[in-house]
């Protein structure tokens, strides 16, 4: 992606903050300030979808639940996109929580797709040959 220098005032604070994010990450600063920036814009844009990270990098998730969006959004299309399904497989959520992973992914569809079908790829075999020098 073309990127393009922009200059901008950052509180003092702001900066350390970033540069300790930085040293416990081990990815330069202007990596990292660019991560954070496109997550905030996403969390805007898709109120109640948050950020973790896991050992494969960080994904959107439902706020306060631990579920990633292409968690929600697999079951959804499991369950031929029928929003009263989905609430009913997901019970513990509420709607809105569901409505908000649908809504990142309407947004943002090529990255759930690829998370998808990332998982889709684990089969016990792939697994297997992966990690059968520490087995």
């Amino acid at each position: 992606m073309p990127t393009i220098q922009k200059s901008m005032r950052i509180p003092e604070e702001t900066i350390k903050e970033l540069q300790t994010i930085t040293e416990e990450s081990g990815k330069d600063f202007s990596a990292i300030t660019n991560e954070l920036l496109q997550e905030a814009i996403k969390m805007r844009r898709c109120p109640g979808i948050i950020f973790n990270e896991g050992v494969s990098g960080r994904k959107a998730g439902i706020a306060g639940t631990g579920i990633e969006v292409w968690e929600i959004i697999a079951g959804y299309k499991s369950v031929d996109q029928d929003f009263q399904r989905l609430c009913s497989s997901y019970h513990w959520l509420t709607q809105q929580q569901l409505k908000s992973a649908i809504g990142y992914w309407k947004i943002y569809p090529d990255e759930i797709e690829l998370l998808m079908s990332r998982n889709e790829d684990r089969t016990e075999e792939r697994i297997y040959k992966t990690n059968r020098a520490i087995l």
